[in-house]
């Protein structure tokens, strides 16, 4: 039965989220802490000797901030929230499940997290940069109390759980043991998050009539393209340093509950349908990964 329940539960959480987005749209404050909770679970995984910067992640982290703020900047010109969801799109953190994905298809799971928790942790000092630059906060504040105001909101989710998860290494192994080997835990707390923000979503687009049909199927098509494009590099670039399915999942497989709550946060709301149909995209990519695999084993 459990495991039934976690092979459908994406589907289950996106259906709920879809049925029920009135009555969940009122649980929106509880997803910072539903995120701080599963970072802190996938964070007790690693260690502070895992965090060592390589080229490999180097070229992962250009492509995701650079990226971001080029494919920005190419699509502004066109529509505003087009550019945003598609920068929300490459800039977000990769996926606290990202590890488990790369294990069942037979890559690195320490890379993977590695990867994971490093790029985490830079959004919390890159995101309030870009997010300040273009946020809505940017007419009435000024830059610097834009950027520290998101700095201050972001810390606490992203680096908090982190420096607890270290210190509690240190002060209280056995209970440490425990959280450790209880990493489902982490992925209920995903699916709970998810059906939020998936209702949420529903709620406002609803909200929106029809004068956003066209917008919302390109920025659909937009999503799609970065999700595929994010894979291919990324496992394009993993094949030369030995880490073809770490490459794929750390640059591919995001965090959009992070990426929905930031965006519903501090920028255009309707630009959450970009990573919102991200997250319908990438579990399409690795339902056809771990398929292959399956297949050829």
């Amino acid at each position: 039965m459990r495991k039934y329940i976690e092979k459908y539960l994406l589907p289950i959480a996106m259906t709920l989220g879809i049925v029920f987005h009135r009555q969940l749209s009122v649980l929106s404050p509880v997803i910072p802490y539903l995120l701080a909770m599963m970072l802190f679970i996938t964070y007790s995984r690693v260690r502070w000797s895992d965090l060592r910067l390589s080229k490999f992640h180097y070229i992962l982290l250009a492509i995701q901030y650079v990226g971001s703020a080029l494919i920005y900047l190419a699509l502004r010109p066109f529509n505003e929230t087009l550019a945003q969801a598609a920068m929300i799109c490459m800039l977000t953190a990769t996926a606290t499940s990202a590890p488990v994905v790369a294990g069942m298809l037979g890559g690195s799971i320490a890379e993977t997290a590695a990867y994971a928790i490093i790029s985490n942790l830079s959004v919390a000092f890159i995101a309030p940069v870009f997010l300040s630059l273009v946020g809505k906060s940017g007419d009435t504040v000024s830059l610097a109390a834009s950027f520290w105001h998101i700095f201050r909101s972001v810390i606490p989710i992203l680096v908090l759980p982190f420096l607890l998860a270290l210190l509690l290494r240190k002060t209280a192994p056995q209970a440490h043991r425990k959280i450790q080997s209880a990493q489902i835990v982490s992925f209920y707390l995903w699916a709970a998050a998810l059906t939020i923000v998936i209702g949420n979503i529903t709620y406002y687009v609803r909200l929106q009539g029809n004068g956003h049909y066209l917008l919302e199927i390109i920025i659909a098509a937009v999503s799609l393209a970065i999700c595929l494009l994010q894979f291919y590099f990324g496992r394009m670039i993993g094949t030369r340093f030995g880490q073809t399915v770490a490459g794929g999942q750390g640059l591919g497989q995001k965090n959009t509950v992070l990426a929905i709550w930031l965006t519903q946060t501090y920028l255009n709301p309707l630009a959450t349908l970009g990573p919102g149909m991200y997250v319908l995209w990438q579990n399409l990519v690795n339902s056809w990964q771990i398929w292959r695999v399956k297949r050829n084993s």
